[in-house]
C-alpha cells in the first residue's frame, strides 16, 4: 500500500542535540565530535542502503567528507541552544525497487534542496526486520541551515530589516533601541517553500508508479498542515494509529487531537484579524482620495451614522435592542480610545500580536510536555531494568555473576544506555517519576488558559467585525443618498430647462 509520510524537523542543542551524532546515526558511521569531544559510534546499526554528501558548486569540496562536513558547523554555530540542521524524514514506497526508491531520493535532494544552495547528507535506510509486518524504508536528510556565500564561507541565517518613520528615518523604541524585524536569509523555512516540497516529492512518486505502470497515487494534502507554523503534531506511530482505529483513546491521540483544534482556532482567528486589516487599509485609501464635507471621519461617526440611517428607514429608533447596540458600539471604540481608522488598525495588530503570544506559549508547552514524556519512558524503563541490576550486584561470586550478566545482557544495556542517554540528554542523574508526572499535570492544565484567553481574543474580534458591518452598511447608504440627492438636482434642472 502506496503512503505518504513527509516530515521535516531541526537539530538543536535546546533539544539535547548534536549534527555529529545525528550523521553518524543516519549514516551508520563512527564520527568524532570535536565541539563536544566525543564519539558518536552506529557503525553496527543496520539496515543502511546507501549514504552520499550533495553540495552546490559553491561548497568547498572537503564538506564532501561527514566528520568534517558536521564539524564545520558545529563550529560555525556559537550559542548553546543553537538551531544546526533541518531533517527530512520521508517514506519511500514499497511498490519501488530498492534501486527506484533511491533514484527517486538522490533526484528529490538534487532538484529541491542543493537547487536551493543546501548542502545534503543523505542516508538511505530499510531496516532489516523479518516477520515484522510490512517493510519500511525510507529516508533521511540532514540540510545545513545557513546558507553559503559565494566564496564558500558560511552566511548569515537573518538580517535585520528597520522599522522606518514617514520620513525615512528609522524608529526607536521606549528605551531608545532601534526597531526592526528579523528577515530570514532564504525561503527555506517559509510554509510555501514546505508546501512545495511536500507537492514536489508527492508528484515524483507518483509520476514514478505511472511509469511502472501502477494505479496506486499518494496524497501530500491531507498533511498540508505539517511544518507550517502552527503547534506541531507529535509522530504517533503504527501501534497508537492501530489502537485509535479501534476507537480506543491514547495520550499521543488526545494530544494530536487537542493541538489540531488549538491550529484551527487560532488560523480563524488570524484569518478574520486579516481581513479586518484589510478592510481598514482600504478604507483609509479611500477616504484619502475621497474627502467629502457631508462624509463622517472617524469610526464612531460613522457608527452613529448608520443607526441615524436605520432610524431613517424604520420611522424610529427606540427598540431597545438598537439603542442597547449603538451603546455597546461607541463604548468600545471609546474603550479602546479609537479615534481613527489608525487606531482601530492599533487595535488588531495588539490582537494578533496576542494570538502569537498564545501560539509561542502554546509550542512552549509542547516542547515541554515532549521533554517531559521522554524522560518519563526513559525513567519507565530504568525503574523496569534496575532489579536486574540490584540482582547483579547481590551476587558475588564471581563465575555465578558472570553467567547471570550473559543471561540478561539485554537488560543490563538496556538499563545503562538509557541512564545514559538521561544523563547526556537531560542532565538527570536521579529518577524522579512521580515529580515528571506531577509537573506534567501542571503543564496540561494551562492548556485550558490558553483556550480562555482565545475565547476572549475571538469575541473582541467578533465585535470589530460588527463594527466593520456597521461602517461598511452607514458608507454604503451615505453614497447611495448622495447619488440619489445628486439625481434629484438633475432631474430639477433638466425640467426647469424643458420649461
Amino acid at each position: 500500500m502506496a503512503l505518504y509520510h513527509f516530515h521535516v524537523g531541526q537539530i538543536g542543542r535546546a533539544g539535547g542535540q548534536s549534527a555529529i551524532a545525528s550523521a553518524a546515526y543516519r549514516a551508520g558511521e563512527e564520527l568524532y565530535s570535536e565541539y563536544y569531544g566525543e564519539t558518536s559510534d552506529y557503525t553496527r546499526k543496520g539496515g543502511i542502503m546507501y549514504t552520499e554528501i550533495f553540495l552546490p558548486p559553491n561548497a568547498p569540496p572537503e564538506y564532501h567528507d561527514r566528520q568534517t562536513l558536521w564539524n564545520a558547523v558545529e563550529e560555525t554555530e556559537k550559542h548553546k541552544k543553537a538551531q544546526l540542521a533541518y531533517s527530512f524524514d520521508i517514506a519511500l514506497q514499497n511498490e519501488l525497487s530498492p534501486e527506484e526508491n533511491i533514484a527517486l531520493a538522490k533526484q528529490f535532494v538534487q532538484d529541491h534542496l542543493v537547487s536551493k544552495g543546501m548542502i545534503a547528507d543523505l542516508a538511505v535506510h530499510e531496516p532489516d526486520k523479518p516477520g515484522e509486518g510490512i517493510p519500511n524504508p525510507h529516508f533521511h536528510v540532514m540540510t545545513t541551515m545557513r546558507p553559503l556565500n559565494p566564496d564558500g564561507s558560511w552566511g548569515s541565517k537573518q538580517r535585520r530589516e528597520y522599522i522606518l518613520d514617514e520620513n525615512g528615518n528609522r524608529q526607536k523604541d521606549e528605551n531608545g533601541n532601534y526597531i526592526f524585524n528579523a528577515v530570514h536569509t532564504t525561503d527555506w523555512r517559509t510554509p510555501e517553500t514546505l508546501i512545495n516540497w511536500r507537492e514536489a516529492w508527492c508528484n515524483m512518486v507518483n509520476d514514478a508508479f505511472e511509469r511502472k505502470g501502477l494505479s496506486v497515487r499518494i496524497d501530500h494534502r491531507s498533511f498540508e498542515k505539517q511544518g507550517i507554523d502552527q503547534i506541531p503534531t507529535v509522530h504517533e506511530g503504527p501501534q497508537v494509529r492501530k489502537m485509535e482505529a479501534r476507537g480506543i483513546h491514547t495520550e499521543k491521540g488526545d494530544k494530536n487531537r487537542w493541538i489540531r483544534a488549538t491550529n484551527k482556532l487560532l488560523a480563524a482567528l488570524k484569518e478574520k484579524v486579516h481581513s479586518i486589516q484589510s478592510w481598514i487599509t482600504e478604507q483609509k485609501a479611500k477616504w484619502t482620495q475621497t474627502k467629502e464635507e457631508s462624509m463622517p471621519v472617524t469610526p464612531i461617526d460613522w457608527i452613529r451614522l448608520y443607526y441615524k440611517q436605520q432610524e431613517k428607514k424604520a420611522g424610529s429608533i427606540d427598540s431597545e435592542k438598537a439603542l442597547k447596540e449603538m451603546a455597546f458600539c461607541v463604548r468600545l471604540l471609546e474603550k479602546n480610545n479609537i479615534q481613527t481608522m489608525d487606531d482601530l488598525e492599533k487595535l488588531t495588530h495588539r490582537i494578533s500580536s496576542q494570538a502569537n503570544d498564545i501560539l509561542a506559549e502554546s509550542r512552549e508547552i509542547d516542547s515541554q510536555i515532549q521533554k517531559l514524556d521522554s524522560m518519563i519512558q526513559l525513567g519507565e524503563i530504568v525503574k523496569e531494568t534496575k532489579p536486574v541490576i540490584d540482582q547483579m550486584n547481590a551476587i558475588h561470586w564471581k563465575i555465578s555473576r558472570e553467567k547471570f550478566r550473559a543471561k540478561n545482557q539485554d537488560k543490563i544495556d538496556q538499563y545503562q544506555m538509557t541512564k545514559r542517554t538521561l544523563k547526556e540528554k537531560y542532565g538527570v542523574t536521579k529518577i524522579t517519576l512521580t515529580a515528571w508526572k506531577q509537573k506534567k499535570s501542571q503543564i496540561l492544565q494551562k492548556k485550558n488558559e490558553f483556550l480562555e484567553r482565545h475565547k476572549q481574543l475571538r469575541a473582541k474580534t467578533n465585535q470589530l467585525i460588527m463594527i466593520q458591518y456597521r461602517i461598511e452598511e452607514a458608507e454604503r447608504t451615505a453614497h447611495k443618498d448622495r447619488d440619489q440627492q445628486k439625481q434629484i438636482v438633475r432631474n430639477r434642472k433638466r425640467d426647469r430647462q424643458e420649461r
